[in-house]
This record gives C-alpha cells, sequence and structure tokens, in this order.
C-alpha cells in the first residue's frame, strides 16, 4: 500500500432498534459511535440517505462517520446513498463490521476482497464494489455454521463485550493515519497485538 488521499467516511454496520443494540452484529455501529464521542460529535438523521450521520476533523480534514438506519443486509443501499450525496469515492470508505472469523476484540485492517459470508458486505458490493476498506472486528465464533446467525444477533458476555469495546478503543486511536492516507501506519499499529 502506498500514501493516499485517505479515508473520508467511516461507516458502521448494524442493526437498528434497541432490540440490537448489544449484538455482535452491531460491532461496527459500535466503533462509529466511539470515534464521534471522542470528538463530542452528535447524529443527526438524514431520513433521505437511509442513515444518521455527523462530521468530525481528523488530521486537519473532514471525516464523515455514518450509521445507516436499515438492517445490516440491506447497508448497500444507504451507503451508495450516501456516499454518492458527499461524492466520496469508494476507495475513500472505511466500513467497519464484526467479524466472526477472528477471536474477541482482534482487529484487522484490510483494502478490497469478497464479503466472506457477511451479508452486509455482499450488499455494499453489490450497491459500491470491493474497492472499500474493511474494520473487521472480531467478535469470535460460535463453533459450528448453524449457530452463526444466533451468535451474531445475541449480546456477548461482559467480559467478551469488555474486550469488544477495548479493542474498539485502540482501533480508533488508527484512525487518524488513516485519515491521512497513512495506510501502512495504521495497519502496523492495528495489526501490532
Amino acid at each position: 500500500m502506498t500514501e493516499t488521499a485517505g479515508i473520508r467516511l467511516v461507516v458502521g454496520l448494524g442493526n437498528p432498534g434497541d432490540e440490537y443494540a448489544g449484538n455482535r452484529h452491531n460491532a461496527g455501529r459500535w466503533f462509529v459511535e466511539a470515534l464521534a464521542r471522542r470528538h463530542g460529535a452528535v447524529f443527526a438523521g438524514r431520513g433521505k440517505l437511509h442513515g444518521s450521520s455527523c462530521r468530525i476533523e481528523m488530521a486537519s480534514r473532514p471525516l464523515w462517520l455514518f450509521i445507516p438506519s436499515t438492517f445490516i443486509n440491506d447497508s448497500g443501499r444507504a451507503l451508495r446513498a450516501f456516499a454518492g450525496f458527499h461524492k466520496i469515492d469508494t476507495g475513500a470508505i472505511l466500513v467497519a463490521h464484526d467479524e466472526i472469523d477472528f477471536e474477541v476484540a482482534k482487529i484487522r485492517l484490510k483494502h478490497g476482497g469478497g464479503a466472506g459470508g457477511h451479508n452486509g458486505l455482499v450488499d455494499i458490493i453489490r450497491h459500491v464494489g470491493v474497492g472499500f476498506w474493511r474494520l473487521r472486528i472480531g467478535v469470535g465464533h460460535p463453533g459450528h455454521r448453524d449457530r452463526v446467525v444466533r451468535h451474531v444477533l445475541s449480546d456477548p458476555d461482559k467480559d467478551a463485550a469488555a474486550a469488544i469495546h477495548a479493542g474498539i478503543e485502540r482501533a480508533c486511536d488508527a484512525v487518524e493515519q488513516l485519515v491521512a492516507g497513512g495506510f501502512d501506519g495504521a495497519m502496523n499499529t492495528l495489526h501490532a497485538d
């Protein structure tokens, strides 16, 4: 990877509604909410753009934070609407999402690639292509493929939740590098554990 223009939009995947708020599937949303808290930003609804957003400053550049109001499996439509409205190229988008193939709290940055069975990513790829960045937040695997849906749509126990949120806080530390275009440096930071 080379230094480039950098990330202009961070999208947090999750399901809307209080009944889903603590589910593992909302790990991407938790990440974007943590970024907003760090910067004292408040999300405002953007009905026509199918979500809530706020804008912060990092690395002397503006950065949009966006949470789709759609269910996770319909995230692509919302992302396409928001990125299109703000004229943000696919390569300047970071999508944060839960990753069952990683142990709890393991965080990795990836550019491009397939959906890996994540239906939110399947829909995003359908709507905007594969050229976006991904922040993969480990939520652990239930041990059998038949248990995946129940796993991601349930809350982690207290210790796992604390570990995931600690991992998210560490990941927040790397965002300024991403906004500045320092993808190699951000990978070194995030992949150090």
